[in-house]
């Protein structure tokens, strides 16, 4: 089991509509994550300066930011991008941050 780490930007005024949206996630993309994968998916937001801490865990080499060609996540890259920062093709601007300290 491997553990990511990785920030984004949301939009200020936007935390309300980020957690409706996660709330309800839809479900083909939950079990798109699963199957590849991703066991644990957690997003923290810092308000003060509307970072997103995403953390995540997974089993084998990937996580939901290998899954960039899926037209399922490009959907729900399009869904958000309205509430934070993204790229060009409306993927989150994400930062993957290194753990430099992990206690059992």
């Amino acid at each position: 089991m491997q553990r990511l780490a990785f920030k984004m930007k949301l939009n200020k005024g936007q935390k309300e509509t980020y957690k409706k949206r996660h709330d309800e996630l839809w479900p083909e993309l939950k079990k798109l994550l699963k199957e590849n994968g991703v066991s644990e998916y957690s997003i923290f937001l810092d308000e003060e300066t509307s970072t997103l801490f995403a953390f995540q865990k997974i089993s084998g080499n990937g996580g939901s930011q290998d899954l960039s060609s899926n037209p399922i996540v490009k959907k729900w890259w399009d869904f958000m991008s309205d509430i934070m920062e993204v790229n060009s093709d409306n993927s989150p601007v994400s930062i993957p941050l290194q753990e430099l300290f992990y206690m059992k």
